[in-house]
This record gives C-alpha cells, structure tokens and sequence, in this order.
C-alpha cells in the first residue's frame, strides 16, 4: 500500500478527519458551547430584563395616569369652588347694594317728609302772619263800611305770595 495511493488518500483523509474531530472536541467545542451557552443566558437575561422594565413601565404609566387623573379631579373641585366662592361674593354684593338702595330711599324719604313738614308749617305761619295783618289792620282802621272791609282783605291777598 503506497502512502501516495488514492487508497491511501482515504484512509489519511479519514484518519486525520477523526483526529482533528478529537482535538476539536476536546479543546475546541467545550470552549465554543460554553462562549454559546453563557452567551444564551446573557441574552435570556436581557429579555428578562426588557420585560421587567416594560412592567415598570406599563406600571409608571398606570401611575401617571392616575396621578392626571387625580390633578384634573382637583382642578375641577377648585374650579368649582372657585366659582361658588364668585357666586356667593356677587350674590352677597347684590343684596348689599339692594340694602343701601334701600336704605337711600328711605332716607330721602324721611328727607322729603321732613321738608313737606317744614313747609306746610311756613305755609302755616305765612297765612297766620297774614291774617294778623288783615286783623290789626281793620282793628286800627275801625272799619264800619263792609266794602272797605273786603279790599284791605283783597289787597292782602294779592300781596300773599305762596312761592
């Protein structure tokens, strides 16, 4: 059997084969399974990892929602508030413009009773100062003719000036 043979070529060919398969097997394939495995967990890890983190964050934004939730529910009570608080200054202003008005009328009510008062008294006094002058006068005159008697009456009375 000659080395050279095709033959032969086989068999070195097969018996190379096996003992490279040897060498790689012992000090090439554990390396190489042990780089793929940790490498398999390492990437199991990252998407353990990547679906605790899109937890955490599905989570925030339940968080987030709820806290926008709970601010617009604050708004609206404040708001609401806000326009109570309006409504009853505005009401509470009405009712004490309606008791000064009120008050106003009244007043210039009694204002216009005590000047009615006043002047019916000066109308008074003016027709009782007028009648003691129609008096003195046909006292001092001794008057006996009645138709002298009615013009110093008359005469009187045009001078009476209501104004």
């Amino acid at each position: 059997m000659n080395i050279i043979a095709p033959e032969a070529t086989i068999l070195w060919t097969s018996i190379v084969f096996i003992l490279l398969f040897v060498l790689l097997r012992k000090f090439a394939w554990k390396p190489i399974l042990s780089a793929v495995n940790t490498r398999e967990e390492r990437i199991e890890e990252a998407l353990k990892a990547a679906e605790l983190a899109e937890q955490k964050v599905n989570e925030l934004k339940a968080s987030n929602e709820k806290v926008l939730q709970e601010a617009r529910e604050q708004k609206e009570a404040i708001l609401k508030e806000a326009q109570e608080l309006k409504n009853s200054i505005v009401e509470e202003a009405k009712e004490s413009a309606v008791a000064q008005a009120e008050q106003i009328i009244s007043n210039a009510q009694a204002q216009t009773q005590q000047q009615k008062a006043a002047m019916i008294n000066e109308v008074k006094e003016m027709v009782t100062n007028t009648a003691l002058k129609i008096t003195e006068q046909i006292i001092s005159e001794r008057l006996t003719d009645d138709a002298k008697y009615n013009s110093i009456i008359d005469k009187e009375l045009e001078t009476f000036n209501l104004n």
